[in-house]
């Protein structure tokens, strides 16, 4: 076994990493940027190595500068985490020739399976179901359009070199099939560096379900069974779980038996996933299933944890001792699995804005009692990067953590995935945290009516991001205004200032206060009535009743209003109080009217970047008359490509960047006269 590993990534991974490491007395070597030289990782490392500016490519893509630091260190292998350079084949072959192991497969097998179209030829060889496609390497515009004819739509236009969602297109008919060509392979280009594509039929009511394999240098292969993916937007995946819903044992078998076919025919050493696009007749027909080979990914999953629930196995672990040349720790009829498991990938984003990732500090960052990395016998596991008071930065993917719950049965596991999504609080950047719990709560993946189509199926329900009502959120922000004008009024000696309180004290009638506030889009106004036994009436959201609370030692709060008693929390920010209950989340805003007397006019002529990032092109110049909605701008920020749109109907006048350009968030990009209506 290896003493000491430098681990070529950042964020959770490089932590998950580190902790198996620990346990088995291995030292670790972080490396960092500039933006991560007070990340967690660096910090729960024994030592740790500067390698560049924050972009990744002067950080964490420069292999030679991560050789160097494993070098200088006295590290004997490098864990490539996933992403970054886990299955970049130039790598692994640098890090045999300067005499590390590479924790991973073999560079011959990372080439094999990295590039689709020939990863396909090779299991078509091997016996492994395909999809129906083009896989060949003329890569004529006119030609990909003749195939994608041939085989039918809709059809998927897939970068070859691809991985993680990016250089994926799903085309409905011929006419659209060119500028989806063309945006596929720009993004492949950016991401990859390989524009090559191949085109697949784009299976209907499809389910993606991965195999889970390992291989030794022994020669010993075994599968540790499927992960059902399904739930995914923009082709990334949003909850995993661990075993598949209505996975029968014979489909099992043979799916695993193919994943394993797959790795012997590269050789596989290590961790890999073969994925598989399943295709069912119907949703409570599991028998009636068939599946197709994907890709194979060559290095570790996100979703590995869910795997580790079912089996009570660390894969990292399984991972070290195959890298340092021990067999498999088990054979495959040793294998069992065992309860179900569920992960939710929680990510800085704004779903019901096209999942638009964010930026931000968190402020708050609380989460549910939790295990991290365990091994087994865990209800809930928390993988996170990440700590109260770090920012989530442009440079990086967006995601915060991954919450991982296991049960006796899935029923178990969904009830407890989604009381340990109403305990994690995240104020400070939006985050995708209430919209996993629509998901989990939804019909569809409740009763297990799985395909990769379900968030837009279900949008009408899923998209609700108000499940908090006025009348509460009002009553939560009202109760916790006057437990902090409490607190603020009280000096020391427990005296309290009678100037300095603000209870609408009047010495004829009743007092009574206002609250102005702000809620969805719209102004309300709460009444709260105090009466001389100090009881209050507080009238909010068309409802008027008692209101009583009771502030715990943790900050929580007990409030009963009328019949109904809710434990809450409510963190301020500003004047926007965001409120987290057993139900749902939301923000309420109370209004300063000396603050907002004067408000600025809006300059509906302007066109910002939604976010920082790099300007890939316009599809504009200066004097195009444009119609609301019409593409204006393409920007490429956190690894993902953003179209910005012509709010109103107008005419350009001015571009005020040029492509490639870096922006920061609010940037203005450039100007539109917008046309006045007649």
């Amino acid at each position: 076994m290896f003493t000491k590993i430098l681990i070529a990534n950042r964020g959770e991974i490089a932590c998950r990493v580190a902790a198996t490491a620990a346990r088995l007395g291995i030292r670790t070597v972080a490396v960092y940027s500039d933006a991560d030289a007070r990340a967690r990782h660096v910090q729960l490392c024994d030592q740790a190595v500067h390698i560049g500016a924050s972009a990744p490519k002067d950080s964490y893509l420069r292999w030679q500068a991560i050789i160097d630091a494993a070098l200088a260190t006295g590290a004997h292998a490098i864990h490539p985490g996933y992403g970054f350079l886990s299955e970049n084949d130039a790598f692994a072959q640098a890090c045999a020739d300067a005499g590390l192991a590479f924790i991973g497969p073999s560079p011959s097998a990372i080439r094999a399976m990295g590039l689709k179209a020939e990863s396909k030829q090779l299991m078509e060889r091997a016996g492994v179901p395909l999809v129906p496609g083009y896989h060949g390497a003329d890569q004529d515009p006119a030609l990909l359009q003749r195939e994608a004819d041939r085989i039918g739509y809709p059809v998927l236009i897939k970068a070859s070199a691809g991985g993680g969602g990016k250089g994926m297109r799903i085309v409905e008919d011929t006419g659209t099939f060119a500028a989806a060509l063309a945006s596929c392979q720009r993004e492949a280009v950016s991401s990859f560096g390989n524009g090559a594509v191949l085109i697949e039929k784009y299976v209907q009511r499809p389910r993606h379900i991965e195999i889970q394999v390992f291989g030794d240098t022994q020669g010993n292969y075994v599968y540790l069974f499927e992960r059902d993916c399904s739930v995914q937007r923009r082709h990334q995946k949003v909850l995993e779980e661990a075993p598949a819903p209505g996975m029968t044992e014979a489909l099992r078998a043979q799916m695993g038996a193919a994943a394993v076919a797959a790795a012997r025919a590269v050789n596989y050493v290590g961790a890999g996933t073969v994925e598989f696009i399943v295709e069912q007749a119907s949703y409570d027909r599991p028998e009636a299933m068939t599946f197709y080979f994907m890709e194979m990914n060559t290095r570790l999953q996100v979703e590995h944890p869910v795997t580790e629930a079912i089996t009570g196995l660390d894969l990292v672990e399984w991972q070290l001792r195959v890298a340092s040349g021990e067999p498999l720790p088990l054979r495959q009829e040793e294998l069992q699995i065992t309860g179900h498991a569920i992960e939710a990938r929680i990510c800085a984003e704004t779903p019901d804005k096209q999942f638009l990732p964010a930026t931000g500090t968190l402020g708050v960052y609380a989460l549910p009692a939790h295990r991290s990395f365990a091994r087994a016998d865990y209800g809930v596991r928390v993988d996170s990067g990440v700590r109260e008071g770090d920012t989530i930065s442009p440079y990086y993917d967006s995601m915060v953590a991954k919450l991982i719950v296991h049960g006796r049965t899935r029923a178990e596991a969904l009830a407890r995935m989604d009381a340990a999504l109403a305990q994690t609080h995240i104020v400070g950047l939006n985050t995708n945290v209430q919209f996993l719990r629509h998901v989990v709560a939804s019909d569809a993946f409740a009763q297990a009516r799985l395909d990769t189509a379900l968030i837009a199926r279900e949008a009408a329900s899923l998209f609700e991001q108000e499940k908090v009502g006025l009348a509460w959120a009002g009553a939560a922000l009202v109760a916790d205004t006057l437990h902090h004008e409490s607190a603020t009024a009280a000096a020391p000696g427990g005296w309290k200032d009678p100037w300095a309180a603000r209870d609408a004290w009047q010495s004829h009638a009743a007092p009574v206060r206002t609250f102005a506030l702000e809620f969805a889009g719209a102004t309300h106004t709460a009444t709260l009535r105090l009466a001389r036994d100090g009881t209050a009436q507080l009238e909010c959201g068309g409802v008027h009743a008692k209101l009583n609370y009771t502030v715990q030692a943790d900050g929580s709060m007990d409030m009963e209003w009328g019949i109904e008693r809710q434990r809450l929390r409510v963190y301020r920010q500003g004047e926007t109080a965001h409120v987290f209950m057993a139900h749902g989340a939301t923000q309420i805003v109370a209004v300063d009217a000396l603050a907002h007397a004067a408000v600025a006019q809006t300059d509906t002529g302007r066109l910002t970047a939604p976010m920082p990032g790099k300007l890939l092109s316009f599809a504009v110049k200066a004097g195009d008359t444009v119609r609301r909605g019409q593409p204006l701008a393409v920007m490429d920020a956190m690894k993902m490509e953003h179209t910005i749109s012509a709010p109103a109907d107008g005419t350009v006048q001015e571009l005020l960047y040029a492509p490639g350009d870096q922006v920061a968030e609010g940037a203005e990009l450039l100007r539109l006269a917008v046309a006045v209506a007649a």
